[in-house]
């Protein structure tokens, strides 16, 4: 064998790794597009594409199950998909609400700050389930420097709430809104919860300039990278 052929077959063998995973990457993005028609493809892109850096980044486990929470559509519809990246498909599609300092029915706002009562966006990782006020509830945990870091100590979590009614949201024009965090419907709650806690991921999306330009999760195999607005 002549010099330099092992480094070649290795280096083959990495371009053909790298070949079957964007190709396996690929296959889940249409399979859960088809499952979630109504997501745009865009965002749910945006969230495989940040829950992929964060698991080689080291920043999270890979997950199981994924949920994406689209802010740029009114709390009026379904805006919270949880999928099953193992099996590709869409588990549940839900309510959800935003904080009362990020908007009415559509939120515009979003905040790290404590006080805000303006929800996150970015990436989170779910951590563990407690009792508290509300009942049955999940915390979070911000893996975005500047962007939702704060999550745990402004007590961001994942509860069910009586307010997130989509027949009285038809009435008054939007749901009832959180202190800035997700909060679902009663009924859905636990459900969707359980299939969250102890290491799960959730992507929050807006057209969040900064954001969308500044998110280590966006981009990380790219020298350069521009995101979808």
């Amino acid at each position: 064998m002549r010099r330099g052929a092992p480094a070649a077959a290795l280096l083959a063998g990495v371009f053909a790794l790298c070949a079957t995973a964007q190709a396996l990457a690929q296959d889940l993005l249409a399979r859960l597009e088809a499952s979630a028609p109504e997501l745009d493809a865009k965002v749910l892109a945006l969230a495989l594409e940040a829950t992929d850096c964060a698991a080689s980044a080291g920043a999270a486990e890979r997950p199981a199950r994924l949920a994406v929470i689209d802010y740029t559509r009114p709390s009026t519809t379904r805006r919270l998909w949880l999928f099953d990246l193992d099996k590709g498909s869409l588990l549940k599609h839900e309510y959800v609400a935003h904080g009362r300092g990020s908007g009415g029915n559509v939120p515009t706002r979003f905040s790290n700050a404590e006080g805000s009562y303006q929800s996150s966006i970015g990436l989170f990782a779910a951590a563990e389930t407690y009792q508290g006020a509300n009942g049955y509830s999940l915390r979070l945990d911000g893996l975005e420097p500047g962007v939702n870091d704060r999550a745990r100590e402004r007590l961001l979590v994942m509860h069910g709430a009586d307010y997130v009614d989509p027949v009285q949201a038809q009435r008054q024009g939007r749901l009832g809104r959180s202190w800035g965090c997700p909060a679902l419907r009663p009924a859905a709650a636990r459900e969707v919860i359980d299939a969250l806690k102890d290491g799960q991921l959730l992507f929050a999306y807006a057209r969040d300039a900064a954001w969308l330009e500044g998110s280590r999760f966006f981009g990380c195999d790219k020298a350069e990278h521009k995101p979808a607005r």
